[in-house]
C-alpha cells in the first residue's frame, strides 16, 4: 500500500488508508512531530494509480507528470472547468477516504505559472462540503486577497490569518517545502514555506472541526509531490465530495 509501503500502492485501494495507523512512526517531514502523532499517509507519485487517492473538481485538469530527474508528481496543468457557489478556489484537489481534526501536513509544491501577484498555490482542510472549509493561499504579493489563510463559510472567503508575510518566491521550475499545522481544540493555523522553524502565516478559527485535506491552486497551475500527513485521529469521510 503506496499509503505505508511503496511497493504496493498501484495495486491497493485507498480503502486500507488507516490499516496500520497505531504502528507507523513519523520518520518522514522536515519538522518536528508532536507526540501522539503518527504517519497516517505518504505519497510520493511512483506511479500513475497514485493521482486516484485524490478527488478534484475537474479531474481533467489533473495528471501524473514526470520530473527532469525522471521522478513523479501530481501535476494541475490547466484551469478546472468548476466554479463553486460562493467566490473561492476553482483548482481543488482533496484526499479520499478520511477527515483530519488536529493534524501535520508537509509537502512540496512547484507553482507552474507566469509571474504576477496572486501567483499562488494553495492547501485545503477542514472541508466539509463545496463551500465549507480552510484553505492557505501562498501568494508572490500579499493583499486582501492573497497570501493568507481564509475562510469560506456559505459566503465569499474571508481572510483571517493574524499574522502574513509580504508574499512568497516561487521562482522557476523550483521546489518549495510547505507545512501546514492545525489543533482543532484552540484553532490554531500555522503554515511554514522552507523554513520549518518560523511560520509565513498564523490564524486561529475554530468554525469547523474535522473535514478533508487536499492541494490546489486558486486559478493558477503547480505540482504537488512527497506528501505525508500525521494525525492522531481519523474520521471516515463520504465520497462524491464534488458531485
Amino acid at each position: 500500500m503506496k499509503s505505508f509501503f511503496s511497493s504496493l500502492i498501484c495495486r491497493l485501494s485507498v480503502s486500507f488508508f488507516v490499516l496500520t495507523l497505531a504502528d507507523v512512526t513519523s520518520t518522514s517531514g522536515a519538522g518536528e512531530i508532536p507526540e501522539g502523532y503518527q504517519l497516517v499517509y505518504s505519497q510520493d507519485f511512483d506511479c500513475e494509480e497514485s493521482v486516484g487517492d485524490f478527488e478534484m473538481t475537474d479531474p481533467q485538469a489533473w495528471r501524473f507528470s514526470t520530473n527532469g530527474n525522471g521522478s513523479g508528481a501530481m501535476e494541475l496543468f490547466k484551469a478546472s472547468d468548476y466554479r463553486a457557489r460562493v467566490r473561492s478556489p476553482y483548482n481543488i484537489a482533496l484526499l479520499r477516504g478520511h477527515q483530519f481534526g488536529d493534524f501535520i501536513l508537509e509537502l512540496d509544491m512547484q507553482q507552474t505559472g507566469r509571474e504576477y501577484g496572486h501567483r499562488d498555490m494553495c492547501l485545503f482542510f477542514a472541508a466539509k462540503d463545496t463551500t465549507n472549509f480552510y484553505y492557505v493561499h501562498m501568494a508572490t504579493v500579499a493583499d486582501p486577497n492573497a497570501h493568507n489563510i481564509f475562510l469560506v463559510n456559505d459566503e465569499p472567503r474571508r481572510n483571517i490569518a493574524k499574522k502574513t508575510t509580504d508574499g512568497v518566491e516561487w521562482g522557476t521550475e523550483v521546489w518549495r517545502h510547505v507545512r501546514l499545522e492545525r489543533t482543532v481544540a484552540d484553532g490554531k493555523i500555522r503554515v511554514f514555506y522552507e523554513d520549518m522553524d518560523t511560520p509565513i502565516m498564523e490564524a486561529e478559527d475554530k468554525h469547523f472541526d474535522f473535514g478533508r485535506i487536499g492541494v490546489g491552486s486558486f486559478d493558477d497551475t503547480g505540482k504537488v509531490d512527497n506528501i505525508h500527513v500525521w494525525a492522531p485521529e481519523l474520521a471516515p469521510e463520504k465520497e462524491g465530495f464534488f458531485r
